[in-house]
């Protein structure tokens, strides 16, 4: 399976959770330059609102993205 880890080249989100048992991880890369990662069901939860709602399409609108 290819790596999904985001990078600047390749940015992105990217959540696992291997079982319902582990805990969440995640992590994101935004095209302007912000990354960020977190572990635990609710810090990740944290990370996606957070990136969706202020990186990636939110503003890439003028980036054709």
């Amino acid at each position: 399976m290819t790596d999904l880890t985001p990078t600047p080249d390749s940015p992105g989100l990217h959540v696992s959770k291997p079982s319902p048992s582990a805990p969440a991880q995640g992590s994101a890369v935004c095209h302007c330059g912000a990354r960020a990662s977190a572990t635990g069901d609710d810090q990740v939860r944290a990370l996606v609102e957070g990136y969706t709602a202020n990186h990636g399409r939110a503003h890439g609108k003028g980036r054709g993205r």
